[in-house]
């Protein structure tokens, strides 16, 4: 089962972005290719940090269908 959730895009680290869910207490930031992202959103990738998106999660937790909130 898939679930829609907010997500906010901490900073860079080589070509993979740090997503965090965008909750008072988030989970460890986990890392996704910043080209997938940014692709998928329409931005370049040197201006994700900071960005919230919406992004769903599936079974296993691993995030798809990327897009701005």
């Amino acid at each position: 089962m898939s679930e829609t959730v907010n997500i906010k895009i901490l900073l860079l680290i080589g070509d993979e972005a740090e997503v965090v869910a965008d909750a008072p207490d988030p989970d460890a930031p986990v890392r996704y290719p910043a080209g997938e992202i940014a692709e998928a959103v329409g931005i370049p990738a040197r201006e994700l940090p900071s960005t919230r998106l919406v992004a769903v999660t599936d079974e296993r937790g691993q995030l798809s269908g990327w897009r701005l909130a």
